[in-house]
């Protein structure tokens, strides 16, 4: 009976462990404690508590030891890695991020002044192994034989049966157990539904044996509101091309890329509108701003931006869901797709088929298309991916730029970039199209760090504000120069008219914390949705402003752009949509959450908030979160199958 009470107070010992990590990182997280997740956590908890002793048990006392401490050190370090990242991101760990292992390096600095800013948070995640290492004598872990470690299996098994089990209560609820378990690839779910160390496997083992997220035909909604709309007196083409799905269908044998094909026919496309081929004809030069968000926009500080986001077109609910950082905005942005787990290894091989690809489409057109970021070229594996969209002479430091510019400061000039490289394409006979990846508004925000922030200090003196918001906004200044700078060289050499500026961000400035934002924001902002409320810039100096409410997001930039300038797409193809087409508005974000025309949903909490009070019925949420499931899960296939190459050759 000892050996049995032993080995009860070691697994006691362990699930102790458990549940205080878990609990102690969900104050530091500020995630709820006590809810239905506290259930599941609790019985994972003691799956884990029992698995490591049985693991700890079939050799020597030394071996089994040595064993049971580097197994509590392992979970006390994937608790400490979410924190970091969280705190640092935004967003939690999960293995696609070490394919953006140019990122991880990048920011290896970063991370260890985190570490320093986290310190006591660090500590109390790592308090129980360094207790295991003081009290070490006091643990004995003894070899166990065989009848103990055989109920210790059998007593495993029982744990997850019931688990399992555990899993089927509120199974019909949107966002349930069971749905995140077995149907739905979420990861910032998973954590607030299972815990660190459940998602963490849950993610582990996804990554090596695949995982199929389920897909959900759904039914149409039938909305109320649309008896309401005012039937255009044109009637209009949808922007689709003409593909035999039914073809595509019968000669096809994988399964995942049969339903696809099944979706897509399904899928009726967005319909042209008044503004079809409104720019065609004319230059464009893209943006992607790093950092750049609607809390830098100033008339007083940033005049050029503030100019540009307040006249053009006006895009009053617009979002830059931060996703995987700055290689999933710039992924949203020229694919018109969500930067689904999965998209990052096969975006940044460049093998994939893009036939929308930017560059593509523009050269199609006649045009003269050029791509600059004044940072590291290969970063990200940037000049294989735009090489993919068409872009045969992307500059960047490293491979050319740095004679221009000087790429030995962090970070490099905007407004140089812009000075070094604009003849390049404003003595163009052909229309042109250009792309700009932009570095100035880079963090971590201080004087002492950022190159741009020193330089527009004096801009930002008197301003009261703590020192990163005042960085962030000097290092934003540089942009806004950038900008007026390109104006006024566009109306030197007489192009101005005939030209479009757009600008997205890529995402908002993590390197604040949610309070700083909010020290300089205009209202209070929310860590998940408003946060990542941002401003499209799609201007042209020659252009009544036209002020748009409809909800739109970073994917929605390229089939918008696409509409504008004539090109010829398939919107059914592209899960973004055209912001100024009568398809209602949507922005997605990384844990599920989104924001419609009617309300935001929060998908941590299951709750819905309406927009201007209008009342909401859950039919629409349940269809809406179908509807936001399946375009996330069409997104990573269309990575992960090579789709395009799949429907329209290449």
């Amino acid at each position: 009976m000892k050996k049995y009470l032993n080995k009860l107070g070691f697994i006691a010992i362990i699930f102790g462990i458990c549940m205080y990590l878990e609990i102690v990182f969900r104050i530091l997280t500020k995630n709820a404690i006590f809810n239905i997740s506290f259930l599941y956590v609790s019985l994972y908890s003691l799956f884990v508590a029992l698995l490591i002793s049985f693991l700890a048990s079939w050799f020597n006392k030394k071996i089994n030891k040595v064993i049971f401490y580097i197994l509590i050190f392992g979970v006390c370090f994937v608790y400490a890695l979410q924190l970091c990242i969280y705190k640092m991101f935004g967003f939690y760990f999960d293995i696609s991020l070490l394919w953006a292992s140019d990122q991880v390096a990048k920011f290896a600095g970063d991370g260890f002044k985190l570490i320093l800013e986290n310190i006591l948070g660090i500590i109390l995640l790592f308090l129980p192994f360094i207790l295991l290492l003081i009290f070490k004598r006091k643990i004995n872990v003894f070899k166990r034989d065989v009848k103990v470690n055989i109920v210790n299996l059998i007593t495993l098994i029982l744990i997850y049966l019931i688990f399992i089990g555990s899993l089927y209560i509120g199974s019909d609820r949107i966002n349930s157990a069971k749905s995140l378990y077995f149907d739905v690839n979420n990861n910032e779910l998973n954590i607030k539904k299972f815990g660190v160390l459940n998602a963490f496997r849950i993610d582990v083992k996804r990554c090596i044996f695949g995982f199929e997220a389920k897909i959900n035909i759904i039914d149409d909604y039938d909305d109320p509101d649309d008896d309401v709309v005012d039937i255009p007196d044109v009637t209009y083409e949808y922007n689709n091309l003409d593909i035999d799905f039914d073809s595509l269908i019968n000669t096809e044998s994988n399964s995942t890329i049969k339903q696809m094909h099944e979706y897509f026919k399904n899928e009726s496309g967005t319909l042209q509108n008044e503004y079809t081929k409104y720019f065609e004809g004319k230059n464009l030069i893209l943006f992607m701003a790093e950092s750049f968000n609607e809390i830098a926009v100033r008339e007083d500080l940033t005049p050029t931006l503030y100019k540009l986001v307040n006249s053009g077109f006006k895009f009053n609910n617009f979002y830059t869901p931060t996703i995987s950082s700055t290689i999933g905005g710039e992924f949203q942005e020229l694919t018109g797709l969500v930067a689904a787990s999965g998209f990052l290894s096969p975006w940044k091989s460049g093998n994939n088929y893009y036939p929308f690809g930017l560059a593509t489409v523009f050269q199609e057109k006649g045009y003269n298309t050029f791509a600059y970021h004044n940072h590291t070229y290969t970063f990200q594996s940037r000049n294989k991916y735009l090489a993919a969209l068409g872009f045969d002479n992307y500059l960047g430091c490293r491979n050319g730029l740095e004679e221009r510019i000087n790429c030995n400061q962090w970070p490099e000039s905007d407004v140089e970039m812009i000075e070094a490289t604009f003849n390049d394409y404003a003595s163009s006979d052909e229309p042109f199209m250009v792309y700009y990846v932009t570095v100035s508004g880079h963090g971590d925000y201080g004087f002492n760090y950022s190159a741009m922030a020193r330089k527009h200090k004096d801009d930002v003196a008197g301003l009261d504000y703590s020192e990163k918001p005042l960085a962030y906004l000097a290092a934003q200044i540089e942009l806004d120069h950038a900008l007026e700078l390109l104006i006024e060289k566009l109306d030197e050499v007489g192009k101005l008219e005939d030209t479009v500026i757009a600008l997205v961000g890529d995402h908002y400035p993590y390197y604040l914390s949610l309070d700083e934002v909010n020290e300089i924001a205009s209202y209070e902002k929310d860590n998940v949705v408003e946060i990542n409320r941002s401003n499209f810039i799609l201007w042209n100096s020659e252009m009544e402003t036209v002020s748009v409410d409809k909800v739109g997001s970073q994917i929605d930039v390229l089939p918008t752009i696409y509409n504008l300038f004539g090109v010829e797409y398939d919107s059914r193809l592209i899960i973004g949509k055209d912001i100024l087409s009568t398809e209602p508005g949507l922005a997605i974000f990384g844990n599920s959450s989104w924001v419609s025309d009617k309300g935001t949903y929060f998908a941590s909490s299951n709750e819905f908030v309406a927009r201007d009070g209008s009342e909401v019925d859950s039919d629409y949420i349940r269809y809406m979160n179908n509807v936001v499931n399946n375009k996330i899960v069409m997104s990573k296939y269309i990575m992960t199958y090579d789709y395009y190459r799949k429907v329209m050759g290449g």
